[in-house]
């Protein structure tokens, strides 16, 4: 069993903003795009953002604490036979111990029962002359179809939008791979057909449903099937332009940056979206002006020297002033 703490490297106590940074420091050192002919970096930078994905999110990170989650984001089985999940059923035995309840033992206690009642209701139909309803297959010979069962897991904000392959545990013990579809939506249900309870009589099992969340990312946001992404530039690259590194939950893209790019300019990168089907997005970077963090007195002595006065003409023009 992985722990997710010691797969970033952060301590248990770690805050939220530590564990952001430990990812994103992660993420850029184990990138696909730099480690393209390394197949373990790759698989490793898979599971920083699946941990990520989980730790990330202050809700899942808690539950995953508690227990109520595995490393994978899968939930896990309540020892108590009851809750939201409906992961087990059970019965206490005479000793109080909770043993598993036998379906196949009580299908003919439950056959016998359906069968008596639809015999009773057939009967008080004849009797009433009331017309005999459409007959289900299951309940007129006493079989039910398992219950469907719910499951929870958390993915990353780049696997759900490449897709993937994730394990969870069932209930019942076993462990099952599932495909993560590219493009997946936070809260979406993947049903997973007879992998959920045990039918009575013979009747088919039941579904797995699958919930989906998708984690928060450090800087991604999406709106349907586009990707929106901040991108922060540096004063000389705002007003000079030129060409710059882009990074896209696909790899990283040089975009050329126009001269004279105010602040919250816009740039479209067609089709590098969120493809689902034969549908796809694209992705629009938003620049940011910063200045640097520290004071700089070669920049301040050139601003001076330039003598720009404009501030008060672009506000007039806006209707500020």
């Amino acid at each position: 069993m992985s722990d997710l703490y010691k797969i970033l490297g952060v301590e248990r106590d770690a805050s939220q903003d530590e564990v952001k940074k430990a990812y994103r420091e992660l993420a850029k050192k184990l990138h696909p795009d730099r480690n393209k002919d390394n197949p373990d970096v790759a698989d490793r930078f898979k599971r920083v953002s699946a941990a990520y994905g989980i730790l990330g999110d202050a809700k899942q990170r808690s539950r995953y604490d508690r227990g109520e989650i595995d490393e994978n984001g899968s939930e896990r089985p309540s020892p108590y036979g009851f809750g939201a999940n409906r992961s087990r059923s059970g019965r206490y035995s005479s000793e109080g111990r909770f043993d598993p309840f036998d379906f196949e033992e009580a299908s003919d206690v439950f056959s016998s029962f359906f069968r008596s009642a639809g015999a009773r209701t057939s009967r008080r139909n004849a009797e009433s002359g009331t017309k005999r309803p459409r007959e289900n297959p299951f309940e007129t010979s006493g079989r039910r179809k398992g219950l469907d069962i719910n499951y929870k897991i958390t993915v990353g904000f780049e696997e759900s939008i490449i897709g993937g392959t994730r394990r969870i545990s069932l209930n019942d013990g076993r462990t099952l791979d599932i495909k993560i579809p590219s493009g997946i939506k936070d809260g979406q249900v993947i049903r997973l057909s007879g992998q959920g309870g045990p039918g009575v009589g013979g009747a088919p099992k039941g579904d797995a449903l699958v919930e989906v969340t998708v984690a928060p990312h450090p800087y991604y946001k999406r709106d349907g099937l586009d990707i929106l992404l901040d991108l922060p530039i540096s004063l000389d690259e705002a007003v000079l332009g030129g060409d710059i590194q882009v990074p896209t939950p696909k790899g990283r893209l040089t975009i050329r940056i126009p001269k004279n790019s105010s602040s919250g300019k816009r740039l479209r990168l067609k089709g590098k979206g969120v493809q689902r089907g034969e549908e796809v997005g694209n992705m629009y970077v938003t620049l940011k002006l910063m200045l640097p963090s520290e004071r700089d007195t070669n920049l301040e002595k050139l601003v001076k020297d330039w003598g720009g006065k404009g501030g008060d003409a672009l506000r007039r023009k806006a209707g500020l002033i």
